[in-house]
């Protein structure tokens, strides 16, 4: 029952914070709060920190269909070649919550729609979920998303949020819907502070989906099996932190689930699903953005610590006024 209570009453704002201002909730036996920026003190010399370097796309196209409805075409997977994976929402803009956004139009596999000047033709699909084939060059697709995309937004945020604002500090690849917002605070200060403290870096690529669709049936199942390129590097990284004693952390759950699946270097698909009933193989640790119960990201930090004390670490940030979501404050399993 006090477990119950602790995850119901709990309140945490929602609100941006500057990634120069982020709080870390340190959840543990006894979770505290502190700065963000001594993460480097908070991590042992030997330890691994890996990172997902995916950059973020301006994934939210505006589009119509052969009847002249609109739609806000939402890309869920990296652009391949002349192939937009995504979800479909209905009319309205970011300051409509997800859940609360008018249903989509229909859009069945043969239907021509238009995103902009591009026509399209939807090859696949179930509900608000479509695989559009764009009749352009693949040079074509990529000015136009970049030209006319802006990345997803939030609704507790009244103002568009610009591109450049949901990219990490290591970004490379444009592969993800969504930013890898648990590296959000990892500026460069912060990043060589990790190294002279002896902590060592390593990436990977990771495809981060979206984080809510407005359909709660597609919602329990999130996230969807996502694409990952782990470099052989980064697995030689990890072999060495366990040979001599260090933890491999986990820069957001991406990070998670794409070396929890992989048994080789290369090119794969993450399919695990973390909640907890899974004990990780490979990861120790994790930094994450905040979440509360409900929350599919929730579920996955369940496998990094029991309830109780998650439930205690999410009471004591909503005592401190900590941010959740993508653009708040973070925390920390060990």
């Amino acid at each position: 029952m006090a477990v119950a209570r602790a995850f119901a009453e709990p309140m945490l704002r929602a609100d941006e914070v500057s990634r120069r201002d982020v709080r870390l909730v340190v959840i543990g036996a006894t979770p505290y709060v502190t700065d963000f920026a001594r993460l480097p003190e908070l991590l042992r010399a030997g330890d691994l920190v890996v990172v997902n370097d995916a950059a973020t796309l301006p994934g939210s196209l505006r589009g119509t269909t052969a009847r002249g409805e609109s739609f806000e075409l939402r890309l869920s997977a990296p652009i391949d070649g002349t192939r937009l994976h995504g979800v479909v929402l209905g009319p309205g803009d970011h300051r409509t919550r997800t859940e609360d956004r008018a249903a989509p139009p229909r859009i069945d596999v043969g239907d021509r729609v238009k995103l902009g000047e591009l026509a399209a033709t939807a090859i696949a699909g179930a509900g608000r979920r479509v695989e559009l084939v764009v009749h352009a060059r693949a040079e074509a697709v990529w000015a136009h998303v970049y030209a006319a995309g802006v990345p997803i937004q939030y609704a507790h945020r009244r103002e568009s949020l610009p591109l450049y604002a949901v990219q990490t500090a290591y970004a490379t690849r444009p592969w993800a819907a969504e930013m890898p917002s648990a590296g959000r605070p990892l500026t460069w200060e912060i990043l060589l502070g990790l190294r002279r403290a002896g902590v060592e870096l390593a990436t990977l690529t990771h495809a981060a989906g979206v984080s809510s669709t407005g359909d709660p049936a597609l919602d329990r199942v999130l996230p969807w099996p996502e694409r990952y390129e782990l470099p052989q590097r980064t697995l030689d990284a990890v072999a060495q932190a366990r040979a001599r004693g260090g933890r491999v952390i986990a820069i957001g759950t991406t990070v998670v689930r794409a070396l929890e699946s992989a048994h080789e270097a290369g090119a794969g698909i993450a399919t695990l699903r973390l909640d907890a009933a899974y004990r990780p193989r490979v990861v120790d640790g994790l930094l994450s953005g905040l979440h509360v119960p409900g929350e599919s990201h929730f579920e996955l930090l369940s496998a990094f610590a029991p309830a109780e004390q998650l439930a205690r670490g999410v009471a004591l940030a909503a005592e401190h006024g900590l941010s959740a979501h993508e653009l708040g404050d973070a925390c920390l399993i060990l």
